[in-house]
């Protein structure tokens, strides 16, 4: 249901508290006080057959009782309890409901029992749960605090959202000290029905959160929480701490919640697909997110260090250099500029020692420089105690002198009781200070990956230099052949014709049953050849001796038979042995890699690709990516590896083809995502040789699946299901087809044939160009809430864009924005009509009930449209604008 019905949950006009109490310190309670504290102004009902009366309201025996309908109820009563009472719920027309006991499905069979029971009845009825098994809900904007948290949070611009209640109440008693200010505060427990994707794409629309911090222990609906993450991380922060990652940890976290993690190197994957940032420990969770929430995210890696003593200066120094980054080079002007206000003995370089005897006002001026220098982007400022530091004056000086924010600031006041005070007042100022130079340089390291993200989630992907063309039939064919026989698992010369149907290069197999089989076949190929064991039970060849290499004559082969025969029955006499394949010797290999594919049970289908051949398992140099790929993502699979720097030419070794490695990345890519069948896929070793690339051994392993392609995928591929060719009212032919990534460029184009009138009718603004940001925005879509239809000549197809339409629906899927623009040359040709008669369709296919757009007065065109396709025509109040919509119910 995503976010349907959540207003009713975080801002409630009325509530009741089921299990309200007057017991002091009991969780009935302490909801109902907290509730009274926080300044709520909705109206609250305790709800308790036992009292007439709860911290003086009146209290009433049921629900039906209140003689009012209810947006929440917050439930404090035993597990047991709770389907009877979502009942009455459902009865009185509650819109949401925050479920605190535990007993769910973390007990086993029959905690789950309850569970269902529950969910049942409050999706008949749109019912809205948070929880069970959690501590509450706080919502600084609608001063709600529904929850048994001990204190209330300040208020602020930072979303946190916990699995855990401890995790929450431990970050709140620190919150309070630090001064970090909340938006939202929710325990979101079990995730019995809105989960981490719901309240990421709710936050996300909300203008009074600004970044979200999440502790994750598992995850529910992965496909929704993708979305929901890769849609809002791209103008939201989002950091998550993800625990579980050793297996004893995974296991903890699955008698806690009820769920097993997933392996952790797919989280690792699908965070940073994703666009989050991926934080290590609790420590650093909270260290995030002060900096989240009292500064602007570093635009670049720019770093100054400003510091009274010239130690934790290098300390600092060194911790960034760990990640790979020197403390930024004070560019001449800046320079000139402090030596202006320093003493002749300051550090003159970065870090800036401005010496141990530094007053305030000397402080304030080196900060004041460097806020203004351009070369700038974070400031890192360290105190330590000394018999002439003033740590309290210079927080005080410091808080008047950055006030403005003009770039990322941060404190390291080092020592205790001392710089205290100091830090009290740095809080106040919302002014982030940690206890050592290293914890601050990770915060900002962490603030400044998401810059990171943020940059490659909008690089434009370069377009293959070929269309790539696959044999889907015979892919199904020898699938279908395979699972018909309950053959699970499919042998090297199987596999490989599976492979080549989808272009991935093979170095043929021929199977020799007999010694003189595998003569014939060598003769056929032509010396040197070798021979490999065919068999089903023998997966490592290589442990059972059952490869024999550059075989150059007829004796060679029959000799190599032999060995290879005997040593597999040594090795496994229970084994079927069927004989040997028989394939070209290919020269030595310039590098051996890996490259697969696995069935992650959480994120679905996994790719692989890494050091290959008897390395694989010594070295472990494997990246692993989520499908489904392009050029861009391919080359960053690569990149993640140490491979990767053998492959870019090394001394004597040749560079690899790169461009071919991203193709068959992405030709792997497109296989898993059309047979969801394919559980597992290892080609290892693939080899390069010069400018050529061979799997040389591989295997295939089937399952019959649940679920439809693409469906076993996370992330919505392309859905070519939507390229149609078709011809306009004005007979023009056109091929319309969902846009890429890749077609920025094409889309620049489009955007310089229309006049500044059109421009400003289609944007609501005279734009002169489209900026890189925006150019990601509408080209990376997430195909599952959204669809960007775009039009080519038929005798011009992927060259010159004609028009575009788009379908930008909301999370609930209900209700979805359109845009048509078409090119000044193809206007009034009827370009424009077909594709918004087709983007119609596909809402309805999509199960949207209401399209809407707005367009100004004086786009006369786009109303004229409008009309012919059957919107509703209304004019807002200054007549400078239309809403057009229409109704597909």
């Amino acid at each position: 249901m995503s976010i349907y019905n959540l207003d009713k949950v975080f801002k409630p006009k009325t509530l009741a508290v089921i299990g309200a109490s007057e017991k002091e310190k009991s969780i009935g309670h302490v909801i109902v006080d907290n509730l009274e504290k926080s300044g709520y102004k909705g109206k609250t009902f305790p709800v308790n057959p036992r009292y007439k009366s709860v911290c003086g309201l009146p209290s009433y025996p049921a629900l039906k009782d209140i003689g009012s309908s209810i947006d929440l109820a917050v439930i404090a009563t035993p597990i047991i309890t709770i389907p009877s009472i979502i009942k009455e719920c459902a009865e009185t027309g509650a819109g949401g409901a925050i479920v605190i006991a535990a007993g769910g499905k973390e007990t086993g069979k029959k905690g789950r029992k309850t569970e269902a029971e529950i969910k049942r009845t409050a999706d008949a009825a749109g019912i809205r749960i948070i929880g069970p098994n959690c501590l509450g809900i706080i919502c600084s904007g609608s001063k709600l605090n529904a929850s048994f948290a001990s204190h209330n949070p300040l208020p602020g611009n930072l979303a946190f959202i916990s699995q855990s209640g401890a995790i929450c109440t431990a970050a709140l008693d620190l919150s309070l000290k630090e001064r970090i200010g909340f938006s939202h505060f929710i325990s979101i427990g079990s995730m019995l029905d809105v989960d981490f994707g719901d309240l990421i794409d709710y936050l996300g629309h909300d203008p009074l959160v600004s970044s979200i911090v999440l502790y994750i222990e598992s995850l529910s609906n992965i496909r929704k929480f993708m979305s929901a993450a890769r849609s809002v991380s791209r103008i939201k922060p989002i950091a998550v701490l993800k625990s579980g990652k050793s297996k004893a940890g995974a296991k903890a976290a699955a008698s806690h919640t009820g769920a097993m993690a997933g392996e952790d190197a797919v989280y690792d994957a699908a965070f940073k697909r994703a666009g989050l940032v991926r934080i290590d420990t609790i420590e650093d969770l909270f260290g995030c997110a002060e900096l989240l929430a009292k500064q602007p995210r570093p635009i670049g890696h720019g770093l100054a260090i400003i510091t009274n003593a010239g130690g934790p200066g290098v300390v600092a120094t060194d911790a960034l250099s760990n990640y790979g980054i020197e403390a930024v080079n004070l560019g001449s002007e800046t320079m000139k500029k402090l030596d202006s206000v320093l003493p002749f003995f300051w550090s003159h370089g970065n870090p800036i020692d401005i010496l141990g005897d530094a007053s305030p006002e000397r402080y304030r001026q080196a900060v004041s420089i460097c806020i203004s220098a351009p070369e700038i982007n974070a400031l890192l400022i360290i105190l330590t105690p000394q018999a002439m530091t003033d740590a309290a004056g210079v927080a005080e000086s410091l808080a008047k002198a950055i006030d403005s924010r003009q770039i990322s600031v941060f404190t390291v006041w080092m020592g205790g009781a001392d710089v205290e005070k100091g830090r009290e007042i740095l809080n106040r100022a919302k002014i982030p200070t940690y206890e050592t130079p290293e914890r601050a340089i990770r915060a900002f390291m962490y603030m400044y990956s998401y810059t990171k993200n943020l940059e490659l989630l909008q690089e434009i992907p370069p377009k293959l230099a070929t269309a790539l063309e696959f044999n889907k039939k015979r892919v199904k064919e020898i699938i279908q052949d395979a699972l018909k026989c309950e053959n699970l698992m499919l042998d090297e010369a199987e596999s490989k014709d599976l492979l080549a149907a989808y272009g991935i290069p093979v170095n043929p197999a021929y199977v020799a049953a007999t010694s003189e089989e595998a003569v014939k076949i060598a003769q056929s190929l032509g010396y040197p050849v070798a021979l490999k064991i065919y068999s089903k039970d023998i997966i490592h060849k290589s442990d059972a001796n059952g490869v024999q290499l550059n075989l150059h004559d007829d004796k060679d082969v029959e000799k190599a038979f032999a060995q290879i025969m005997a040593g597999a029955h040594d090795y496994d006499p229970k084994a079927e042995l069927l004989g040997v394949t028989v394939q070209h010797m290919l020269r030595r290999p310039d590098y051996e890699l890996i490259i697969g594919s696995k069935k992650d049970a959480d994120f679905g289908p996994i790719i692989m690709f890494g050091m290959g051949g008897i390395m694989t398992e010594i070295l472990k140099d494997q990246a692993i990516a989520l499908p489904p790929l392009n050029r861009l993502l391919a080359r960053r699979l690569l990149e993640s590896t140490r491979v990767y720097q053998l492959l870019k030419g090394y001394r004597n070794r040749p560079p690899a083809n790169l461009f071919l490695l991203e193709e068959i990345l992405i030709r792997l890519s497109h296989l898993i995502t059309d047979f969801p069948e394919i559980i597992e896929l290892d080609i290892n070793p693939m080899i390069l040789v010069e400018n050529q690339v061979y799997a040389v051994d591989a295997r295939i392993i089937l399952k019959p699946s649940e679920v439809q392609a693409p469906m076993h995928l996370v992330i919505s591929p392309y859905p070519n299901q939507y390229e149609i060719k078709t011809v306009t009212k004005k007979n023009i032919k056109i091929f319309i087809r969902p846009i890429k990534p890749e077609d920025a460029p094409l889309l620049v184009d489009l955007f310089y044939t229309l006049s500044p009138r059109n421009i400003y009718m289609r944007f609501f603004a005279p734009l002169k160009s489209l900026s890189r940001e925006m150019l990601a925005r509408l080209t990376q879509i997430d195909y599952d809430r959204e669809i960007a239809l775009i039009a080519f000549k038929e005798s011009d197809i992927d060259n010159e864009m004609i028009g575009v339409a788009r379908l930008i629906s909301d999370p609930d899927g209900k209700n979805a924005e359109f845009s048509v623009v078409v090119g000044d040359p193809w206007q009034g040709k009827g370009v424009g009509a077909r594709l918004l008669e087709l983007s119609i369709s596909i809402a309805k296919e999509r199960m949207i009930e209401t399209i809407w757009g707005m367009v100004l007065a004086e786009n006369t065109t786009m109303i004229a449209l409008g009309k012919k396709a059957g919107f509703d025509i209304a004019a807002s109040e200054d007549l400078k604008e239309y809403r057009l919509s229409i109704n597909l119910r």
